[in-house]
């Protein structure tokens, strides 16, 4: 039986490191002596620090020559000076000089001979020390890389991918941007890469593991997109008001900007504002690709993030487990928000025992220990042996009119009649589930009574409805919500979810222009009557079809079935669930060109729910439960969703 995850507090690093020290870290391993943690034994103040330009194959920016893209590397001297090859961590970004890394929003910075001085976040200071080596890309199209930024596509993927050939010996790379020099990676590292990143960074660390590359043993994706149709729609309806091109523009260095006109054509043709899909959308597809996976997945993502949203997490991890990927996942209570700085000493040695494991092949125990952990509560996290756990079964519960108009029932019985409710774009689904228990015009909502027992829903739920608009078109949303008072993560505020501190601590070995100490953070907290535990959208005229949308005609019933977001939420005894369906989720999906009134076929709308213990445990948790009499008053939940992200950021 797989024991539970015991974790310690680090602690900063001492930085004299002892000669004893390191010849007991070099010296030959006997089978008695296995090792189980890598330690901090290299200096990294006299690590190498050096910048190559891998050639990519590509022409992009369409100069009439391969586009090389900018590799800045930090490794450890003494390694290299003993023959010793050391394994890499890798994140390839194009936030290294545009935006920023982190919650501190870090660049690149680089001395007069254009090596790297400071390299953004903590991994080049823990890990090198510790006997890998940190190579950090600047994405094609951005920083100091020729190419174009296409958001996801061939350029994207295909120019992080080779960088892994390069340290695999298999591509060539160059000392100068321009130069005929070559520069050789095997003579330094045994190939070994993982590739990290938070959002765009996670995102190409998604795509070049479903290239199947050689040598990318393991991607440790963190608020990362699988497909990024699913980014800016789903099943037809828009979630933001512009496409990719804006996206790529964003992040384009200048001479990019001059040279990639034709690529930002390409990204406005292939990208139409319809919400058709495209064969630009299926270049930027992993998940039709997991089958290629060979690296494990360690996956991190708020369940909480309406930027890259959790939608982006079940495809992902179903398609993973169908192919047999060795995986594990953290799922907090956060937005977009890095491990870093919602459970910072965990998430750092964990981390740590991952790399060992995966990339130096230490038998820690890691890989025995719970798939899952989850953040129950602020800062309160539990384990899952597997996720979604063993004895989860997708259940069907129905809705059924109540007392009220839109004021209905959830149970598993079939409903008979209709509800009707008619679209505002002026309202979201905190307003819904505030008046919940009131009939209001925009929304139908069903609720079950105050349930006895726990009940928790763990993986992505679907909801069908029979619906009949008044317009040609028409955009649908349907919510669920546990319906009870909690103190949860506040991630509707800036932080989404924390709130950064002043003092510091240390993680890692620094340098006078690259400290290893960063602000420390602290769970922001909401107390709240109701919280929304998963979201999905669709554009009513994709009811045939998720690849194309159609108009409506006025009067005509339409069947459609919304994917809603993976999760894993806990609602307690005494708590309700709901489910909401109505129109447009105002800042969340873009409003139809009408206002449609839509009426429901309750006879042919269900809800296919994963409950941990199926039917049986919903039998259960609702026996004996009566329905709560309307609220006098509308509940308090967080502050309504902010307005479109539109960029997958890599700050926070």
């Amino acid at each position: 039986m797989p024991k539970r995850m015991r974790f310690t507090i680090w602690r900063p690093l001492v930085a004299a490191v002892t000669a004893a020290l390191l010849a007991a870290f070099l010296a030959p391993m006997t089978a008695h002596a296995a090792p189980r943690e890598s330690k901090p034994v290299y200096s990294y103040e006299n690590a190498i620090r050096e910048a190559v330009w891998v050639d990519t194959g590509l022409d992009h920016d369409r100069d009439g020559k391969h586009d090389r893209v900018a590799v800045d590397i930090v490794r450890p001297r003494e390694a290299a000076a003993q023959g010793r090859k050391v394994p890499v961590v890798m994140d390839a970004s194009p936030y290294y000089s545009c935006c920023g890394r982190g919650n501190e929003s870090q660049k690149k910075t680089y001395d007069a001979s254009g090596n790297v001085v400071q390299m953004p976040l903590f991994y080049d200071n823990y890990f090198v020390p510790r006997g890998y080596a940190f190579v950090g890309v600047d994405l094609a199209g951005t920083n100091r890389s020729d190419g174009c930024v296409d958001v996801g596509g061939r350029s994207d993927i295909l120019s992080a991918k080779a960088v892994v050939d390069w340290l695999n010996g298999r591509a060539k790379a160059y000392t100068t941007r321009t130069g005929t020099t070559k520069a050789t990676a095997t003579g330094w590292t045994n190939g070994r890469t993982g590739m990290i990143g938070k959002s765009w960074d996670g995102t190409i660390a998604n795509g070049v593991a479903a290239t199947g590359v050689e040598g990318l043993k393991t991607i440790v994706p963190i608020s990362a997109i699988s497909s990024w149709y699913d980014y800016y729609f789903q099943q037809g309806a828009p979630l933001y008001d512009s496409g990719p091109e804006w996206l790529s523009d964003y992040v384009d260095s200048p001479d990019a900007r001059a040279k990639c006109g034709a690529v930002q054509q390409m990204l406005v043709d292939g990208a139409p504002r319809t919400g058709d899909w495209t064969p630009l959308w299926t270049e930027r597809d992993y998940v039709k690709d997991a089958r290629k996976v060979k690296a494990s997945v360690f996956l991190i993502h708020g369940m909480q993030d309406l930027n890259v949203r959790m939608k982006h997490v079940g495809q992902w991890w179903d398609a993973l487990a169908k192919n047999g990927v060795e995986r594990k996942i953290w799922l907090s209570q956060t937005g977009h928000v890095d491990p870093f700085d919602f459970r910072r000493a965990q998430w750092v040695q964990t981390l740590h025992r991952w790399f060992d494991h995966e990339l130096l092949g230490y038998d820690n125990g890691i890989d025995r220990e719970p798939m899952a952990d989850i953040e129950r509560h602020p800062d309160q996290w539990v384990t899952s042996k597997a996720w979604p756990p063993r004895g989860t079964d997708t259940t069907t519960l129905r809705p059924a009119k109540g007392t009220q108009a839109g004021v209905g029932t959830l149970g598993t019985a079939k409903g008979k009649g209709t509800e009707s409710f008619t679209d505002d774009p002026q309202h979201s689904e905190t307003d819904w589930a505030a008046n919940i228990d009131r009939s209001t015009p925009d929304k139908a909502g069903f609720v079950t009574g105050p349930l006895t027992r726990d009940l928790r829903l763990s993986g992505s739920s679907e909801v069908t409805v029979t619906a009949t608009p008044t317009t040609s078109t028409a955009h649908l949303s349907a919510v669920l919500v546990d319906l009870g008072p909690d103190t949860i993560r506040d991630y509707a505020t800036s932080g989404e979810g924390i709130s950064t501190l002043t003092d510091r601590t240390c993680w890692g070995l620094s340098t006078t222009g690259d400290s290893a100490c960063f602000k420390e953070t602290k769970a922001k907290t909401a107390d709240v009557d109701y919280t929304v535990v998963s979201r999905g959208w669709a554009d009513l005229g994709n009811y045939a079809s998720d690849l194309k949308g159609v108009p409506l005609t006025p009067g005509k019933a339409y069947t459609i079935t919304l994917d809603l977001a993976a999760t894993d939420h806990v609602v307690p005894a005494g708590h309700r669930l709901a489910l909401i369906v109505a129109g447009t989720d105002k800042d969340l999906i873009d409003p139809p060109s009408t206002k449609p009134t839509l009426t429901l076929d309750l006879s042919r709308t269900k809800a296919r729910v994963p409950l941990v213990g199926g039917a049986t445990a919903f039998a259960r948790a609702t026996a004996g439960s009566v329905s709560a009499a309307p609220a006098a008053t509308p509940l308090d939940g967080v502050t309504a969703p902010r307005g479109a992200h539109r960029i997958p950021e890599g700050g926070r």
